[in-house]
């Protein structure tokens, strides 16, 4: 979502430290379980459904001032950033591509639907603010298609392939965890998986400048400061970004307690406004 509007796994052990074993059979045969049980930890990223929807619900709050994510399949708006319709669970734009592929991948499942006229009106707008031939009906025929779980789905698949995927691949790779993938996801998201300075993978670049991910053996709390930093840089970038609480109200809280897990419960703060996962 590019709108104004819309949060290394740290086990925590239960005690602070393991009591002796009895014998040293008993020892070789619990340190390969909690050897498993930690391999296990370790491989929960954010594609975890629990994780995901929790993922599902920062973003919302930040884009849509809600936690309700699914009934933002039917939200449609220009919200002045110069980038036309923002729409959907992820702020689809007319301006921006990402809105005529979904439409595109929707009439290839459900051809006659009610956007697939306005295609030639997308293709025409893309890359601009105008609403040329998508004003007036544009905005009723989402809502009314909105209503299709079809369309619903087409939604859930464009994030996928276009935001979520793709973060949580570079996160894993990186050696980052659920909150670092996270943060990956969220940068996404509102600046484009690009290289330029202010998209995606310029906004890495400048993190890796200055720290080390885990996967190169840096600390991974250092290394997501370094990440938020570059990413309220490019915040800062633009006007309609210019407000940076979904970073330092948000995600620099989870990364000052440690949270690399993003585990419940979660308080946290979008321009000015107070949310919680129990």
């Amino acid at each position: 979502m590019k709108t104004p509007h819309i949060g290394a796994d740290t086990p925590r052990p239960g005690t602070s430290r393991r009591a002796l074993l009895a014998a040293l059979g008993a020892s070789l045969v619990a340190t390969p379980l909690l050897a498993n049980q930690r391999a296990t930890a370790a491989a929960a990223g954010l594609d975890d459904p629990a994780k995901k929807e929790i993922a599902m619900k920062l973003v919302s709050s930040a884009e849509n001032s809600s936690l309700d994510w699914k009934a933002q399949y039917k939200y449609i708006e220009d919200i002045g950033d110069g980038r036309g319709y923002t729409a959907g669970i992820i702020g689809f734009c007319s301006g921006t591509h990402d809105m005529l592929d979904l439409v595109e991948l929707y009439t290839r499942r459900q051809p006659g639907n009610v956007l697939a006229a306005y295609l030639p009106a997308l293709r025409g707008v893309d890359g601009s603010d105008s609403h040329e031939g998508l004003d007036p009906g544009f905005p009723a025929a989402w809502r009314e298609a909105a209503q299709d779980t079809a369309f619903q789905q087409a939604q859930n698949d464009e994030r996928d392939r276009v935001y979520f995927n793709p973060a949580v691949r570079q996160g894993k790779s990186d050696g980052i965890g659920v909150l670092g993938q996270f943060t990956y996801y969220d940068a996404i998201v509102m600046h484009g998986d690009g290289d330029d300075s202010t998209s995606f993978g310029g906004i890495r670049g400048r993190a890796l400048a200055k720290a080390r991910p885990p996967a190169q053996g840096g600390d991974e709390v250092t290394y997501l400061n370094a990440f938020l930093d570059a990413r309220v840089w490019a915040m800062k970038q633009e006007e309609a970004h210019s407000d940076t609480s979904r970073v330092d109200t948000a995600q620099r809280v989870f990364v000052r307690n440690r949270n690399l897990n993003l585990d419940t419960p979660l308080d946290w703060k979008v321009y000015g406004d107070s949310y919680h996962i129990g």
